[in-house]
């Protein structure tokens, strides 16, 4: 036992770095992701919308809207798909409580029946829920830029001044990105497509359940509850 305390000792082992250490993200505020590197991203919540259900001049309209609102972006962004599976308990939950208070003999037979069938349904298929974000970057000119000797002996003396520029900085690049969100809200409700951006405390919260996908469930956008923003798919 001896042996192999020192063992571990002299080869110098160190405790495994926690998740949030290897993260390039920095902080989270005024729904906002503050970046290690200086640099911000907000992220929106897109709807979907079922394309083979469209016309033929549905879907070519669609693809043209689409390949405009590419064609008039100036930077670059990111579109991500989170895939879950669907847990719909809380709904049925609802569903038995509707039943619950039904005067009419008929319909709380049928409300029974329905539920019956989903909860069969759910459990022999895997249904998922297809989530769409658009994740918005910027970068300004001052996070690339290294500081001088004497700017840095200035704000090691001085740290209010330090924390001041600071703020200022993220206010003014803050702006700038919500102009690119912006930007982009207008082109997707052009193609009929819903979006929100993502508040501080849903940023976290979709973070989190991204790093930690067992624990994981669908982020509740609190500002806007009838929002349609997931696909349900077997």
């Amino acid at each position: 036992m001896k042996l192999e305390m020192q063992s571990s000792q002299m080869s110098g082992s160190k405790p495994p770095a926690s998740t949030q250490a290897l993260l390039d993200i920095a902080e989270i505020k005024e729904s906002t992701i503050v970046m290690k590197d200086g640099s911000l991203r907000a992220i929106i919540v897109v709807s979907s919308t079922n394309f083979s259900l469209k016309s033929g001049e549905e879907q070519n309209a669609l693809i043209s809207s689409y390949q405009s609102f590419l064609n008039s972006l100036s930077f670059s962004i990111q579109i991500v798909m989170q895939s879950r599976k669907l847990d719909i308990h809380s709904y049925l939950d609802k569903l038995r409580a509707v039943m619950a208070e039904q005067t009419n003999d008929l319909l709380r037979m049928q409300t029974e029946e329905y539920i019956e069938y989903i909860s069969k349904l759910i459990e022999f298929a895997s249904i998922m829920n297809k989530t769409f974000y658009v994740i918005v970057p910027y970068t300004s000119g001052a996070a690339l830029v290294r500081e001088g000797f004497l700017s840095k002996l200035g704000k090691i003396f001085n740290p209010v001044n330090k924390i001041s520029a600071k703020e200022t900085e993220f206010e003014r690049s803050r702006e700038l990105l919500y102009q690119r969100v912006n930007q982009i809200n207008g082109n997707l409700n052009g193609m009929g497509l819903k979006s929100i951006v993502l508040a501080t405390e849903e940023l976290i919260e979709l973070l989190y359940n991204s790093y930690n996908p067992s624990a994981g469930s669908q982020i509740k956008i609190s500002h806007l509850e009838d929002l349609d923003i997931a696909e349900a798919s077997q």
